[in-house]
């Protein structure tokens, strides 16, 4: 690693005329920090232990990987660490560069490696780079050219190639806490020279809306100062008839999406309606396809309840047919109904576990021909064969149960369904219990 400190910047023309002064500046420019301690919501990276407080005191700066949602500080914490560690900060987004892009880059830290400057190149939305440009990054991460920060809101184990993230190490940033966000609102009225506008109840709000998002909240701010006239204060409601409502950090195709379906479905198995009813509300709210999460409830039906409760794919397949009857806003409800009787029925994946492993036994077995005595036989040649001796027909049994077997031969008799303890699958298991011991009886 280069240790040679780097020149200041130049002036540009415009900043040497002055004109800088006046020009606009967005208020989450002007309180970018000067420095990593100024950095906020993410202690566990810059903390007194954090990992990159100590490659820092080490100065053993390695390629990085900053995964995390935006206005978090990846950009910034990036362009600090190259200062700090006297590196020449390089920056490029994937969306705007292509090859050509990234070999003019490399050329140039070549050069510079060449007297003694190491360069950072700090990598905006990593993730849209494709498999090939990705690996234009492997020999000059490891011979040193450069030292590689990507970030990405992606998750990289999905999204970057297994050879890049071998070679790099994977930071987490964190949404901002509402302490966090409130210490960016103290400095801004600090630069600002005056209070926000707002009664508490609205300024905890505004702290909501910006939804961990440092750069979000510092916009919010902004629209609330260019709104208020000469001593106004805001309340709750004359705050949101201002900056109108944040849309919630949520894009169907991407991790968002996943991670809601996600603790629906597990809040779901784990029984507890009331956080499957909030994490159903955040995706609705969010603009999620309602038959998309009415399909998923069916899917928990079979697979989380099964047999323990087979009503609950009725009521699960009922709700995603109102929704189709009644549409938008009514049907939500009737899928709301679903969530809820979901989640407080019984829970049982004896079936699903009992479809896989059958699955996998006639996967295994081959071309396993069924036992003589359950075959038909509906020509001489077969019967001759065998075919259909024996079979004893149930009904004409005690209970009517024969207690044959009818697997074949070669596998043997296999258990593949156990029922639990719960529901409807209580009764089944007695059911099953009483078959076994009438099948142990009749040999």
């Amino acid at each position: 690693m280069a240790t040679r400190a780097k020149k200041p910047d130049s002036p540009s023309l415009f900043a040497a005329a002055g004109l800088d002064h006046d020009a606009p500046r967005p208020l989450a420019d002007k309180l970018r920090p000067q420095s990593l301690a100024e950095v906020v919501g993410q202690d566990h990276l810059l903390g007194p232990d954090g990992a990159l407080t100590r490659m820092i005191e080490t100065r053993s700066l390695g390629s990085l990987v900053f995964w995390g949602p935006p206005g978090t500080g990846k950009t910034t914490v990036a362009r600090l660490l190259a200062h700090a560690t006297d590196l020449e900060f390089v920056q490029i987004s994937a969306v705007f560069s292509g090859v050509a892009d990234l070999k003019k880059v490399f050329d140039a830290a070549r050069e510079r490696r060449e007297t003694g400057q190491g360069t950072l190149l700090f990598v905006d939305e990593v993730h849209r780079f494709n498999r090939a440009q990705q690996d234009s990054f492997l020999p000059v991460m490891e011979d040193g050219t450069v030292v590689l920060v990507g970030a990405t809101t992606e998750n990289p184990s999905f999204e970057l190639n297994a050879a890049l993230l071998s070679r790099a190490r994977v930071l987490v940033f964190r949404s901002l806490d509402p302490a966090a966000v409130e210490k960016l609102l103290a400095r801004a009225e600090a630069v600002e020279g005056k209070p926000l506008p707002l009664d508490a109840d609205a300024r905890a709000a505004l702290i909501r809306m910006a939804d961990g998002d440092g750069r979000a909240s510092l916009t919010l701010a902004e629209e609330v100062w260019r709104a208020a006239r000469k001593d106004e204060v805001f309340d709750l409601a004359t705050l949101k008839e201002i900056v109108q409502r944040r849309a919630p950090i949520y894009d169907k195709s991407q991790d968002g999406h996943y991670n809601l379906i996600s603790a629906l479905h597990k809040s779901v198995r784990g029984s507890d309606p009331d956080a499957a009813l909030y994490w159903f509300c955040r995706m609705v709210d969010a603009g999620e396809d309602p038959l998309f999460l009415a399909r998923r409830i069916v899917r928990m039906a079979v697979e989380d309840i099964g047999l323990a409760d087979p009503q609950a794919l009725v009521v699960a397949n009922a709700a995603k047919d109102a929704y189709d009857f009644l549409g938008s806003p009514e049907g939500e409800l009737a899928i709301a109904n679903a969530v809820i009787y979901v989640a407080t029925a019984p829970k049982s994946n004896a079936a699903y576990k009992a479809y896989g492993a059958a699955m996998r036994a006639a996967k295994q077995g081959g071309s396993l021909l069924p036992p003589k005595h359950i075959l038909n036989a509906p020509t001489k040649l077969m019967q001759q064969e065998g075919y259909s001796a024996g079979y004893a027909y149930d009904h004409d049994a005690p209970d009517a149960f024969s207690g044959q077997d009818y697997f074949p031969e070669a596998m043997g008799r296999q258990e593949f369904y156990r029922p639990v303890e719960r529901g409807f699958e209580r009764e089944i298991r007695k059911r099953l219990e009483w078959w076994a011991k009438l099948r142990r009886e009749r040999g």
